[in-house]
């Protein structure tokens, strides 16, 4: 084909005339655009059409050009070079009636010919990468970075910065054309495709907005059903405005490793929770979790001590030893009171209210009292500090909810990620025994994961520097271990008859392992090998091995998309195979044809395998930018007590009806638009006295209307309020019907219905309600 365009050229297609031209631009060194196109009325073909330069033309006067003080600088002069094409409809191909090769500008040089807006173009291959880097949390710059790197430099890309971070935007804004509630349902949908087993539930405010979120998914209600005993929660996020609110419940697995928990999780509770120093968190774990044990964080008691009692960090070097001693040191309760006291006249404090108001806690700080219920060794906070840290740059109100819950799943992933290496290591490494010839580290070796083995032979280590004080051999035997030499004494039970063993410092009760105090005893009495009952299954290699069960009784699995990568790779090979001996043999095609068929069968049905099993559960797999009240089965409607959080949003302007959205009639219009626009116009007049009717039913009906409205909103279950409150708006919008007509709009005269209430995907009519639609939660 020749390079250079000319007159009478014929081309299959218009499209290819737009690309053969673009190259020329691009070797000519100019950018095009397409300025017009004729199509045939009757079928809809292009007839003409004009590609032009780029600087074609000049740029009309905006009437905002008085406003402007820097106006963009000029990209058109009115240049004439064009190409036009022409259908012959005798050939069916399109011909160059007219080509204009001639420029009145400069040219651009072929280093900079990639820039122009004509040839820059984001191909599928490169966006599928751009997103993947965006879920993946690279930044712009570093992902536009990585794409030139792989093409040899920015001029082989295809495209500038610029189009990339158009192309995010317009991605978001896509996600979010039907507003952030919707978006967030359609998220949830494909999570319940992925897995029915996943779980979610949102929360309205006064204004029928939504408020509060709780999910969790499958893995997280499984690593909650095994290690959910002890679990932190961090509040500390409110402290900052600029982000979201979130509360996550994390814990340790047998490897100890941060584990993410859900928000919902059948009612089982924990044994233990800890949390900072805040009142109304402690008040609502006595109501929730009346049987967990509320233990304070260390490390944010410290934070405090540090505003309270900071003169006294500054100026006596002792006080910090003496406060952390009474927090982590004294394992009896009388130890820890005269310690104590004695801190508190030695530094002249006991006026001291924050101190006062502390030791009022002390049984969910003092380790006299923390060692009494099981802590996993955990102390602190820490886990939700150092999560909220990786969450942070997601938190931001700027980016939409759906941008947080993807960086929120490459987070939890990444967490899941540690567990799976340290299984890992588990299985390829041995651990490295320091008394090779113990038969008890031997037994703990290939039971322990390597962590709490590195934990147990640390205590095995200690037990010979241990003494047995005392003795007292009775129906049940008594031993007082201690150092040598050294202060501090623990009372070790052990009874024969059931082989049990207690310690006073009661380091299995709160840890899970045997302390080197009960291990001195088993040694003294020649026990060499730790009953069954002592190695707690929490910290075992086969910590995780069992389902979890959810609330409804059904075995939840972590993972479906497995199951169905399993069975289609087991499908395939029996079908090759069955393939390969229909070929094989005389009447090879109708088996073949009966294989495929069978084949094709099977393919659909394991396609359609996710969403067969949706069927089973209470949400359906629909669209939740058309039907978003399939949320409603998980909503719960709070009226009243949750307060309306404060967001930052632009003032929107007052919607136009539709007789202001018309276009005004141009002079020299024909009669018959003329006469069709008084008909609209009377038509609109019609509409506003049948309004003023609406507006004039008596005020017992107004109030009643209300009273419904209410009712809803009110009630425990949003479904059912809310279809009741349908049911009986129904009646008596239908007792109204003369006035309004059957297809009239109810805008919610006298601010009965606010913006808070009524869902912007629509206005509230007589056949929305008797549908069932619901008007107290269509806002999602």
């Amino acid at each position: 084909m020749e390079s250079t365009p000319f007159k009478g050229m014929e081309f299959e297609a218009d499209e290819i005339a737009y690309g053969f031209y673009n190259e020329y631009g691009r070797n000519a060194g100019y950018s095009i655009r397409k300025e017009y196109v004729n199509k045939c009325k009757k079928t809809g073909v292009v007839t003409s059409r004009r590609f032009v330069c780029a600087k074609e033309g000049v740029r009309g006067k905006d009437k905002r050009d008085q406003n402007v003080k820097n106006p963009r600088a000029e990209t058109r002069c009115g240049c004439e070079a064009r190409l036009v094409i022409v259908l012959n409809r005798d050939s069916k191909k399109y011909v160059v009636s007219e080509f204009i090769a001639e420029h009145n500008h400069y040219l651009h040089l072929p280093s900079t010919v990639h820039m122009m807006p004509s040839q820059r173009k984001v191909a599928a291959t490169h966006a599928i990468e751009i997103d993947l880097a965006h879920e993946s949390g690279l930044r712009l710059k570093q992902s536009y970075e990585l794409l030139s790197k792989q093409v040899g430099g920015y001029d082989n890309l295809g495209f500038t910065k610029q189009d990339h971070k158009n192309y995010l935007r317009t991605k978001r804004q896509r996600d979010m054309e039907h507003g952030a509630a919707a978006s967030l349902g359609r998220y949830f949908s494909r999570q319940l495709k992925e897995n029915p087993s996943y779980y979610f539930a949102t929360q309205l405010d006064c204004e029928e907005l939504i408020t509060n979120i709780f999910w969790a998914g499958a893995r997280m209600i499984i690593d909650y059903s095994h290690f959910g005993d002890v679990i932190t929660f961090d509040t500390t996020y409110s402290t900052n405005r600029d982000a979201r609110p979130l509360g996550v419940f994390l814990g340790l697995n047998h490897h100890r490793e941060t584990v993410v928990f859900g928000e919902a999780m059948s009612e089982k509770k924990p044994v233990t929770i800890f949390t900072d120093q805040d009142a109304a968190m402690s008040a609502a774990i006595k109501v929730v979790m009346p049987t967990t044990y509320h233990a304070l964080c260390s490390w944010h008691m410290w934070q405090n001590a540090e505003k309270h009692l900071g003169h006294l960090l500054k100026t006596e070097p002792q006080f910090n030893a003496d406060f952390l001693a009474c927090i982590y040191e004294y394992d009896g309760e009388d130890e820890f009171l005269r310690a104590w006291n004695e801190m508190l006249d030695k530094y002249d404090i006991r006026e001291n209210k924050w101190l006062i108001d502390l030791f009022k806690l002390k049984e969910k700080w003092a380790q006299a009292y923390v060692k009494r219920t099981f802590t996993a060794g955990m102390k602190t906070t820490q886990l939700s500090e150092s999560f909220n840290a990786d969450l942070k740059d997601c938190l931001r109100t700027d980016l939409n909810i759906v941008e947080f819950f993807t960086h929120f799943e490459t987070v939890v992933n990444q967490k899941r990620d540690k567990e799976l290496e340290a299984e890992y290591n588990s299985r390829q490494k041995f651990p490295r025994l320091k008394l090779k010839s113990s038969p008890m580290l031997n037994q703990v070796a290939t039971v322990y994961t390597p962590k709490l083995f590195d934990f147990f032979q640390t205590e095995v280590e200690e037990v010979m520097a241990l003494s047995i004080l005392e003795r007292n051999v009775s129906q049940t035997h008594s031993y007082v271990v201690g150092v040598f030499n050294q202060n501090g004494k623990y009372e070790v039970m052990w009874n024969p008859l059931d082989e049990t063993l207690s310690c006073s410092c009661r380091k299995f009760e709160s840890f899970g392992i045997l302390c080197r105090h009960g291990l001195k005893v088993l040694d003294v009495l020649d026990i060499k090998l730790i009953p069954n009952r002592y190695i707690m299954k929490r910290w075992r290699r086969d910590a995780k091995d069992g389902s979890g069960k959810n609330c409804t009784t059904h075995n939840i699995k972590p993972d479906t998309r497995l199951e169905y990568v399993d069975r289609y790779r087991d499908l395939c090979p029996k079908y090759i195979q069955l393939v390969n001996e229909a070929c094989e043999t005389k009447e090879g095609h109708n088996i073949l044809s009966l294989a495929i068929a069978d084949l094709k069968k099977k393919l659909c049905d394991l396609r359609n395998c996710k969403a067969n099993v949706e069927e089973d559960i209470i949400r359906p797999s629909t669209d939740f930018a058309d039907k978003e009240d399939q949320l409603c089965a998980s909503i719960t409607i709070v009226p009243k007590g949750i307060k309306k959080r404060e967001v930052y949003r632009n003032k929107k302007r007052r919607t136009k009806s539709w007789i202001e959205k018309m276009r005004k009639p141009k002079e020299g219009t024909s009669k018959k638009q003329t006469k069709k626009r008084k008909v609209q116009e009377e038509i609109y007049a019609h509409d506003v006295v049948a309004q003023k009717k609406t507006e004039d039913i008596s005020s017992e009906n107004i109030t009643s209307f209300t009273q419904l409205l209410m009712s809803a909103s009110t009630s425990s279950a949003a479904h059912q309020g809310g279809s009741s409150a349908s049911v009986a708006l129904a009646s008596h919008l239908k007792s109204t019907s003369s006035v309004v007509g059957s297809n009239d709009k109810i805008n919610g005269a006298g601010g009965l219905l606010t913006q808070g209430s009524v869902a912007s995907g629509g206005p509230l009519t007589q056949e929305s309600i008797t549908n069932g639609w619901n008007p107290m939660v269509h806002n999602l």
